[in-house]
């Protein structure tokens, strides 16, 4: 029977922050390990650490099915067609370097990227790189001032000139759910290939590839309970073949001389060097933990949670929400009346209530909302009743300060 009641399963919930009882709202930063991702990552290093697809010995060849298990399972988890078409990298940061240094962007027709102004400054910053040595042009789907994508302005920037569109699925901004499939068509209508960053969306809805209709998906493990330093690019295995590698060194060759290399195919080619073993490790785990628990309840109360503690702040006065999307994750960001962002969070922190405030990686998010950051609570499947209440009395703490 799936679980429905996990904390006790998070040990660092369980532990205080200057001097009181945790309350972790900062989940779309990372989120916290389950005691047996823990386990499985100590026990790779004390039982079995070796380095993968090289030694003819025990430990290497239980490494080596450890990595290809979880290589199996991000394929199942993201309804993949084959596992060559699972790239491990260190995150979704990495992913998407990844893609802007190897796939075959430039031609004379094609001279436009496409992203939003809701991207986190990892889906922006390399296809800036991309613009500047290929000439390109980097143009920006607009928003509301709701924070919703403007679609009809994304049918205009999105034409017959356009190589890629790089879109997130869930602002880590706003928690403004996009529709990514609908993206993905525009792009699909022009024949321009299409990258979705999951990195805030994995854990919180089922993904499908193939139903989404992208070209690329990434995410990062420790967005979804596994370790850090872990991520995983998905892209079809028909442009991987195409792709030339991004880094070169072992693993990633079929054949070296003094004069020339060959290379394997995806998804190795694009693995050079000793992955994260240990990391790859701890995913697989984190994966096997969130087929064991019932996401669907859990992430029917979380979204419960994220709708009274969003309704609760919009009724405080001196309280002002940011964004209002149609369909909002498990992130809220609000400004305290006549107070810096940064305040607010160092006099909840004093109240043992972990949550973000700056830019969060989206300048250019900000400059279009004309603010200079803001308070972000980001909620996960652990999250209940008892931090939406610490939140809201701790800012009406927080506010006899000011």
């Amino acid at each position: 029977m799936s679980k429905t009641n996990i904390r006790s399963d998070f040990p660092i919930l369980a532990t205080s922050s200057r001097g009181k009882p945790l309350t972790y709202l900062d989940n779309a930063a990372t989120t916290q390990k389950p005691q047996c991702v823990i386990d499985k990552i100590g026990d790779y290093y004390a039982t079995f650490n070796a380095n993968v697809h090289r030694a003819a010995h025990e430990m290497a060849e239980k490494a080596t099915a450890e990595l290809e298990r979880t290589r199996e399972s991000c394929a199942k988890f993201l309804n993949a067609k084959s596992t060559n078409e699972i790239i491990f990298t260190k995150g979704t940061t990495e992913s998407i370097n990844l893609v802007a240094n190897s796939v075959p962007l430039f031609s004379e027709k094609r001279r436009n990227i496409v992203i939003s102004e809701l991207e986190h400054h990892s889906n922006i910053v390399p296809w800036h790189l991309v613009a500047e040595r290929h000439n390109l042009r980097v143009a920006a789907i607009g928003i509301s001032d709701d924070g919703e994508l403007d679609l009809n302005q994304a049918r205009s920037l999105i034409n017959d000139d356009t190589a890629l569109v790089a879109i997130t699925h869930v602002s880590n901004g706003l928690g403004v759910v996009n529709d990514v499939k609908a993206i993905c068509r525009m792009a699909r209508e022009h024949g321009a290939l299409c990258l979705v960053d999951g990195a805030q969306s994995a854990l919180h809805f089922p993904i499908n590839v193939e139903d989404i209709d992208c070209d690329f998906f990434v995410f990062s493990g420790h967005k979804l309970f596994g370790p850090t330093g872990i991520g995983v690019l998905w892209g079809r295995i028909e442009l991987l073949e195409k792709m030339t590698p991004w880094q070169g060194g072992g693993e990633m060759i079929e054949k070296v001389s003094i004069t020339s290399s060959t290379y394997q195919q995806p998804p190795f080619k694009f693995e050079a060097g000793t992955p994260n073993i240990a990391g790859a490790v701890g995913l697989g785990a984190a994966l096997k933990y969130l087929e064991q628990i019932d996401r669907d309840s859990l992430g029917k109360a979380q979204d419960s949670l994220v709708k009274n503690t969003t309704e609760r702040l919009a009724d405080m006065p001196g309280i002002k929400l940011i964004g209002n999307p149609n369909k909002r994750s498990a992130i809220i960001s609000f400004l305290v009346e006549n107070s810096h962002p940064n305040d607010i969070g160092t006099l909840l922190d004093q109240q043992g209530i972990a949550l973000r405030a700056g830019h969060h990686c989206n300048m250019p998010l900000m400059d279009r909302l004309g603010i200079p950051g803001t308070v972000r609570a980001s909620f996960s499947l652990y999250n209940d009743d008892s931090d939406g209440d610490r939140l809201i009395s701790g800012l009406e703490k927080a506010q006899t300060f000011l």
